[in-house]
């Protein structure tokens, strides 16, 4: 079965389970009612595999070490959240059929944000991906400070205050559609001709310039894509919530989503998929013993390292596919 019939029909079943399970109270067509708590673990799994599917794209694929992430998912929610909520208080006749109009004004919104923080991840990435190994996370570590420091003194995004009466538009049906779509997208990406090159950054850099591939050029594709999708990501987790504030893409935020990555495997779409879900859910289980949360991810990591360094899932399916290139 083709991938795009896989994506087709994961948005489809995705459609239909937002319709059925949706939620929005307010709806009369509701269908059944899933209990609160667990769909909103379900929408936080969708927002968290975006998150780690697209740093796997910079991280795992093309071998870089970003620790900014955290500022690429605050452009995108705080620009899709300003975009919706002041076409929402618009008097102006256009806006107002655009607010209406549901399904197309969020999507705009979300990818009005997405696209802003691809225009951000252009702005680190061409000066800085130059650089190599701890410089680039320093100075991806120092940008995602920069953007939370910026939107906290920005009075008219809320300040430390933070933005509120955003519209809760994130449904189940929009989480696993774009869970789907960044799956499809940086999967088929990496396994086409093109994708080629970023295996090759990742692999030894030198010899990939030696034989004709632009490192550079290659490295901020990566940085741009996942960025957007960081970008969608806060979108979406913005209106889910309805309320934003800079303290919620700090330089934490970045490394939970690089724990996904390098404990689902770094390189493998599937493993850090799967390490998205299983560290949201396991989050979700030590709710009531907070303080030892960060002791338990701690703790995978160092028995990780030790006995399996590439990851849960990362290189398993080489190993059963007689050594072809797979994810």
């Amino acid at each position: 079965m083709s991938s795009r019939l896989l994506l087709l029909i994961g948005l489809v079943l995705g459609g239909v389970l937002s319709f059925v399970f949706t939620g929005h109270p307010e709806a009369s067509w509701t269908v059944a009612q899933i209990d609160d708590y667990f769909l909103n673990v379900l929408i936080l799994v969708g927002i968290n595999v975006i998150l780690a599917v697209s740093l796997n794209m910079v991280n795992g694929y093309t071998g870089q070490f970003s620790l900014g992430h955290a500022g690429f998912m605050a452009v995108g929610a705080y620009a899709s959240s300003a975009l919706s909520i002041w076409v929402k208080g618009s008097s102006i006749e256009w806006l107002h059929v655009a607010q209406t109009s549901g399904p197309v004004s969020f999507l705009g919104t979300l990818l009005f944000g997405g696209v802003l923080a691809g225009v951000a991840g252009i702005l680190v990435g061409t000066p800085s991906l130059r650089l190599k190994g701890d410089y680039l996370a320093i100075v991806t570590l120092g940008f995602g400070e920069i953007i939370r420091v910026v939107i906290q003194n920005a009075e008219f995004l809320g300040g430390a205050r933070g933005l509120t009466g955003i519209p809760t538009h994130t449904t189940l049906g929009w989480t696993i559609g774009f869970s789907l779509v960044s799956i499809y997208v940086v999967r088929s990406l990496v396994k086409s001709n093109y994708g080629l090159g970023f295996m090759a950054v990742r692999d030894d850099e030198i010899a990939a310039e030696a034989m004709g591939v632009n490192a550079t050029r290659y490295k901020v594709t990566a940085f741009v894509l996942g960025a957007f999708f960081a970008g969608i990501a806060g979108g979406l987790y913005a209106h889910f919530i309805g309320y934003i504030s800079p303290e919620g893409f700090n330089f934490l935020k970045s490394v939970d989503v690089v724990v996904m990555v390098i404990l689902g495997g770094m390189g493998s779409t599937f493993g850090v998929t799967f390490s998205a879900v299983l560290l949201t859910v396991l989050n979700e289980v030590l709710r009531e013993t907070e303080q030892f949360r960060m002791i338990v991810f701690s703790l995978m990591l160092i028995v990780l390292m030790i006995w399996r360094p590439q990851g849960l899932i990362g290189g398993a399916f080489r190993r059963f596919s007689g050594g072809k290139r797979t994810l």
